[in-house]
């Protein structure tokens, strides 16, 4: 990593898809700074955008959340993109609602849908 910005991108069961397409799309901006992201989500942004920056921690199941978590809760990270997929049973359910809840007690800027992360991007947070 470097002295960058971070943003961390996570994307949950089937918005991968919408993840690695909103990078493709904004490959321009998120140049701009490092990237952690969740282990699959990571891998699948790298491969797409491989000019980015792209440090993939454990899938998000496997404990990757929570390593994102422990980098919020250390300062370590400026912003969330963080695609949930509100049509699918979450058997990390908790995961989710945790990191979630650490990016508001920190008062990190949080993205949790395309719309609101473009316009998080646009303002250069």
């Amino acid at each position: 990593m470097t002295d960058k910005p971070i943003i961390a991108l996570v994307a949950h069961d089937e918005k991968k898809d919408a993840l690695v397409e909103f990078a493709i799309n904004h490959q321009k901006t998120l140049i701009e700074y490092d990237i952690i992201a969740t282990g699959t989500t990571g891998g699948r942004v790298a491969k797409a955008c491989p000019k980015l920056n792209v440090r993939a921690m454990k899938s998000g199941p496997l404990g990757g959340d929570q390593q994102i978590g422990g980098m919020i809760a250390d300062g370590k990270v400026n912003m969330l993109i963080f695609f949930i997929d509100p049509l699918t049973p979450m058997p990390h359910d908790v995961d989710v609602k945790a990191l979630m809840r650490l990016a508001v007690l920190y008062d990190i800027p949080m993205a949790l849908n395309r719309a609101t992360a473009e316009e998080l991007l646009e303002k250069d947070i």
